[in-house]
């Protein structure tokens, strides 16, 4: 965001990368952040010499930790406490060897645990200052039911606080993972929505063959890919009515971690005719298929919001992007490909990701086949 603060006594000057929020109490706090560089908080009051001179000591990389104000460095840490823990992972290989989203979205679900408050018998504290050793199992309980309506959520914070305490024992930080023995939560709903054969149609009624949400369709269901290989498809990956591409989940991973690292595939999928003739009567751009309004490609991220946006236009509101490709997988099976020939098609190294879904279309198969046996014979009632 930008804002507008007086310079003199007749100028404005607008000044970029600020973010404003709010505390727990209500109270405004704003930061200076940009790309590439550490979010610094900003205390003088806007407009300003003072806050002026804050701004352009966070611009030029010269702000300094203010020791009466909010936590933003980590030499303000308690040490010891989990922040204190949270802040040296962060300095860790164990963190910096993630990739750049998986970072923030760590970033995040840890910074909401420490700032979470709990009743202690020596009265409320922010969970950061506490200290990490005397964590105990029914506390890692507590921080995973506080997500209790978002069974996911709850169970990514298992896994981010697990993370933090695998470095702190290997270091000798800590002697004990009190996330150890905790069990994840099972998810509502099997996770996003899977679009039904009529939600497809009802989509494709909506938008006509040669406009861009068609097109985007068509390429993550007759792909199978996910939103992070769709949004780079394009011209240069094809090759005899083939696409030639390496899948970006995996492909510059350096993760730590005791499983045995996943490595990039490498996918080659047919053109189907489908997508040829919806490709062809759309506008693509020079390299990928689909473009933002800018005309050029877009981020996973912001791929996934326009598209959703799409859906909700279409009558579709509870259909995502992520459903279309276990969408496809569900269509396959029922349609008679079998576990091997998901594998193939979606890139995966497991019978048991394909099974969940020929699992379900051969119960529906088969009820299909035997629902008759339920209804009773009707006797012979002829003497013999």
């Amino acid at each position: 965001m930008g804002l507008s603060v007086a310079k003199g006594e007749a100028m404005k000057v607008e000044l970029k990368h600020l973010l404003q929020d709010k505390d727990r109490h209500g109270n405004g706090r704003i930061y200076y952040r940009r790309k590439g560089q550490k979010m610094v908080r900003l205390y003088a009051t806007p407009g300003t010499p003072e806050f002026l001179k804050e701004y352009e000591a966070a611009r030029d990389g010269n702000a300094k930790p203010k020791a009466n104000g909010p936590r933003n460095e980590i030499e303000l840490a308690k040490p010891n406490s989990l922040r204190w823990l949270v802040e040296g992972y962060y300095k860790s290989a164990y963190f910096l060897t993630l990739g750049g989203s998986t970072q923030r979205v760590r970033r995040l679900i840890l910074e909401s645990i420490c700032t979470g408050i709990v009743a202690t018998s020596r009265g409320e504290f922010e969970r950061g200052n506490l200290p990490f050793a005397e964590m105990r199992p029914k506390h890692v309980r507590q921080i995973r039911d506080e997500k209790l309506d978002k069974p996911e959520a709850a169970n990514g914070r298992l896994k981010a606080l697990g993370q933090v305490f695998a470095w702190a024992i290997e270091e000798e930080i800590a002697t004990t993972d009190p996330t150890a023995d905790i069990t994840r939560l099972h998810g509502r709903d099997g996770g996003w929505h899977t679009w039904t054969v009529e939600e497809v149609r009802q989509f494709e009624n909506h938008f006509p063959i040669g406009t861009k949400p068609r097109l985007a369709l068509a390429v993550l269901l007759c792909t199978g890919t996910r939103r992070s290989d769709a949004v780079r498809l394009g011209k240069q990956f094809e090759r005899d009515e083939t696409l030639h591409f390496t899948e970006v989940k995996n492909s510059k991973t350096r993760a730590i971690t005791k499983k045995k690292r996943p490595k990039a595939k490498k996918r080659v999928l047919p053109i189907l005719p489908e997508l040829r003739e919806i490709i062809d009567a759309s506008e693509t751009g020079d390299l990928v298929y689909i473009v933002s309004a800018l005309g050029t490609p877009f981020t996973p991220e912001s791929f996934g919001n326009w598209f959703h946006d799409r859906c909700v236009e279409a009558g579709l509101s509870h259909c995502s992007a992520h459903g279309l490709r276990k969408a496809g997988a569900k269509i396959a099976a029922e349609n008679g490909a079998t576990t091997h020939q998901l594998m193939s098609i979606y890139g995966w190294e497991t019978l048991k990701q394909a099974e969940v879904y020929t699992r379900e279309a051969n119960m529906i198969a088969m009820a299909e086949g035997a629902m008759h046996l339920i209804v009773p014979r009707k006797k012979n009632k002829e003497s013999a």
